[in-house]
């Protein structure tokens, strides 16, 4: 990750918004127009483009998370890579580790982890699907691994100590942990399907690294029509330069919001669903 910095990406969108109760999703529109005759043209029946273009331009991925199709994923937050005792430092003296290394971790230590111990338990309150998916081969040999992970050397054999959830940020009873041999978890997991079938539509998205399996959940997850929230000071990665870094890169792909505001976010909608349903 050296060298010149590439610039932020522009994607910005019209300055609109949806508004309240609308939480366009994937799959099937989640928001039909007034009548579908209006979407066709008088003599053909075909879509008429102008005004679905128009419908489109209405939408805006910074809106509040949907509470009853939303989920929470952790990435890569495991013994493995964070925990200095982790395999991946196995081969570096205690005095390489801090210097490649002792950043990241206290970062780790007084911030993220903290942050997703909130996180975590503020969904769970709120009843949202928290997730999980960790760098775990389905072998005990790597033969199933990328070519990419292969060639880095990212091998966690399948059950091992290595494959587990840090303690901080343990599953509870029975939530999801998904293996993963690519950078990006929808690449070589079905989560896609998961969330679908759980009816996600607005995904959480923290954990490590985030100029790297981060990065790469959040477009791959904006692409696939995901609403996607990161919360920023719950990721981590090697620098704090490289931190930042990473979230100008991908702000045209999600809503990025601290954890403090996010936590107060699901108490307030959770708090307006159980008044609404009273």
């Amino acid at each position: 990750m050296s060298g010149s910095q590439p610039s932020t990406p522009q994607r910005a969108g019209p300055p609109t918004s949806v508004v309240p109760g609308d939480w366009p999703g994937h799959g099937p529109a989640t928001r039909a127009p007034a009548s579908t005759a209006s979407l066709l043209t008088a003599e053909e029946g075909r879509p008429s483009q102008a005004s679905a273009r128009d419908d489109d331009w209405t939408l805006s991925r910074e809106i509040p998370i949907d509470p009853d199709h939303a989920a929470l994923l952790f990435v890569d937050v495991q013994n493995y890579n964070a925990r200095p005792d982790g395999g991946e430092y196995t081969a570096l003296t205690e005095a390489e580790k801090d210097a490649r290394y002792g950043d990241f971790f206290r970062a780790m230590q007084q911030t993220a982890v903290p942050n997703m111990q909130r996180l975590a338990n503020a969904c769970r309150r709120a009843r949202i699907e928290v997730m999980y998916t960790v760098i775990e081969a389905l072998t005990q040999n790597g033969r199933d691994l990328s070519l990419d992970y292969k060639i880095s050397g990212l091998f966690v054999p399948r059950g091992s100590w290595d494959a587990k959830v840090l303690d901080a940020i343990a599953p509870q009873g029975d939530e999801m942990v998904i293996p993963k041999t690519s950078s990006s978890v929808f690449i070589s997991t079905n989560i896609d399907y998961v969330l679908r079938n759980l009816g996600v539509r607005s995904l959480i998205i923290a954990g490590v690294l985030t100029d790297q399996c981060i990065d790469s959940a959040v477009r791959d997850a904006c692409d696939l029509g995901y609403l996607v929230t990161v919360p920023n000071d719950a990721c981590a990665t090697l620098t704090a330069e490289r931190h930042e870094w990473a979230l100008r890169n991908n702000r045209g792909y999600c809503r990025q919001i601290t954890t403090e505001a996010l936590v107060q976010e699901i108490f307030t909608l959770a708090r307006d669903r159980l008044d609404s349903r009273a």
